[in-house]
């Protein structure tokens, strides 16, 4: 399957080439001096980032008052402020409430936590379902129960002609599929497309090493282990492109295998992929947009 989708995906995005300038926003992409997270897009995304924020605060809280301890002892405990220092060995009310506070605090993180935990590993019934495999160094997509299959590799990459340089040749692929220099590294050939506000399981599988499938806006992340099947939903809320990188370190060009998700109107994906299936490969997605 590799050679023969990565051609045929390949003759068709050139072959209509001039059709698909990139009318999606792109919206899961890292910009230049960005600390934050990228666009939450799910509800899980939401949540995570929220839970994020309320443990950094805990957090915080926690730093500054030890911090404040330290400097209250250093400066009430010196030497020359207490000369003679006491003897005892126990204060049993602080080794009670340096107990308790800690269990306080874990059962606080652990009502707001478990919730999030348990909504993205309870996997509900998919309307769509993707199976993806991680190769050294390229994901494989199979639409099950769809006569549809295809390979994602990202563009610049050896097999696609480049050399993991961007020169005159990859940024030229890159105009072609709709993109600028500025999303070398993350755009692919063919990308994953899924109708905005369904809910997408995801079965994920590794072929030859572990590899790890992760869109940051979706607030997903699933090691691909080979020889078994994990599983992984999103309900994107907001149509547009996003990126993902392989997570999990997998070889010599782990950093070249990035993840492109298209996500569409239903009615667009709906001729997407009539016309993919028809073509027996990945057909760009950009050219049913306006008619969507």
């Amino acid at each position: 399957m590799r050679k023969i989708t990565m051609a045929t995906g390949l003759t068709s995005s050139f072959l209509a080439a001039p059709a698909f300038a990139q009318d999606l926003e792109l919206v899961g992409r890292p910009h230049q001096g960005g600390i934050g997270f990228q666009p939450a897009v799910t509800e899980v995304a939401r949540d995570l980032q929220w839970l994020d924020g309320m443990l950094l605060w805990i957090i915080s809280l926690i730093c500054l008052f030890v911090v404040g301890l330290l400097i209250y002892a250093f400066v009430r405990f010196n030497r020359r402020a207490n000369p003679t220092p006491a003897s005892f060995t126990h204060h049993t009310p602080v080794e009670i409430a340096w107990t308790i506070v800690p269990i306080l605090i874990l059962l606080v993180i652990g009502v707001f936590s478990l919730p999030i935990l348990f909504k993205q590993q309870e996997i509900p019934e998919g309307d769509l379902v993707i199976k993806v495999t991680g190769y050294q160094w390229y994901w494989g997509y199979e639409y099950v129960g769809e006569d549809l299959a295809y390979d994602g590799y990202m563009i610049g990459a050896p097999a696609t002609g480049g050399d993991n340089r961007l020169n005159a040749d990859v940024e030229a692929q890159l105009t072609e599929a709709g993109y600028s220099r500025d999303e070398w590294l993350l755009a692919t050939d063919t990308a994953v497309v899924v109708p905005v506000g369904a809910t997408v399981v995801m079965q994920v599988t590794g072929a030859d090493v572990i590899h790890s499938w992760t869109i940051p806006a979706f607030g997903v992340k699933q090691d691909a282990v080979p020889g078994r099947i994990a599983e992984l939903w999103f309900a994107a809320e907001r149509e547009g492109v996003y990126f993902g990188q392989c997570s999990e370190l997998c070889g010599i060009s782990h950093a070249y295998m990035p993840i492109t998700v298209k996500v569409v109107s239903q009615e667009a994906y709906d001729a997407w992929l009539a016309a993919s299936k028809e073509d027996g490969g990945y057909v760009e997605v950009n050219q049913f947009l306006a008619n969507s």
